[in-house]
């Protein structure tokens, strides 16, 4: 790779990091970025992620005050999610490259309707919201989704935040931010699980995720303002748009 390619890295990371702080699917934008680089499916995506791990933890620093006095529910969602991850990042390692590829498009596509209906699933877990006595443990449910959503996370993991919070607004009556801030935490536990093993088994290209963590580091910081600015519509469309095209040239070039 070229110095323009590792630049066009960086600034697709730094656009991701802005995203993902403020509405969520940086990874539709920073793992397209990578195979349009060159890299096979399975090796972007364990790159990518990666790459932008270090995001989750400075989103996670930014809410430490959001995070006071949820100790407990920290570490109740931290068993389902390292042991769902564990699962995802062994089925991903043993997913063939060629299978992963075939995979890739539904998986982007999958993530873009998300992002799509976002608005509404918000609303709909907002009306539907159950609210649970204040026992201190998590309601059922919230542990076999927590698993769940570690499996998906680890294998691929867009818009994965979306649908954690959705599990949240649903089972737990708490403050938004209160919720997202434990989104964000659950995110860092599951890309944490998954890195590691990536780190030991998976082919991670570690110049771009270097370049790439750097960049999504600054974007966090640096590119919300730019990102508030345009407004969560029109980023979500900018994502998905993009997304989109991404799905119709990977669909073209598998079946063409």
């Amino acid at each position: 790779m070229d110095v323009l390619q590792y630049a066009g890295l960086v600034a697709a990371a730094f656009v991701a990091g802005a995203v993902n702080a403020v509405a969520g699917g940086g990874s539709l934008i920073s793992f397209p970025a990578l195979i349009a680089f060159g890299y096979a499916s399975k090796t972007a995506n364990v790159t990518n992620t990666t790459a932008l791990w270090p995001g989750y933890v400075g989103g996670s620093v930014g809410y430490r005050n959001e995070l006071k006095g949820q100790r407990g529910r920290l570490i109740q969602i931290a068993i389902p999610n390292v042991a769902g991850a564990a699962v995802g990042t062994v089925v991903l390692l043993l997913t063939p490259g060629s299978a992963f590829a075939a995979i890739v498009p539904f998986l982007v596509l999958f993530a873009c309707v998300l992002m799509a209906f976002q608005d509404r699933i918000g609303a709909y877990t907002e009306h539907h919201r159950t609210a649970f006595a204040e026992t201190g443990r998590m309601p059922a449910p919230v542990f076999a989704a927590m698993f769940v959503l570690g499996i998906y996370g680890a294998y691929f993991g867009g818009a994965l935040g979306i649908m954690t919070l959705a599990v949240f607004s649903i089972f737990l009556a708490e403050d938004i931010q209160r919720l997202n801030a434990l989104k964000g935490v659950s995110s860092l536990i599951i890309n944490a699980v998954a890195v590691v093993g990536f780190m030991l088994f998976g082919p991670v290209r570690w110049l771009p995720a270097a370049f790439m963590a750097v960049g999504a580091i600054a974007g966090g910081y640096l590119g919300v303002g730019v990102a508030r600015k345009l407004g969560k519509r029109w980023l979500r469309i900018a994502v998905i748009s993009y997304g989109l095209v991404f799905v119709v040239v990977m669909f073209v070039g598998q079946y063409s």
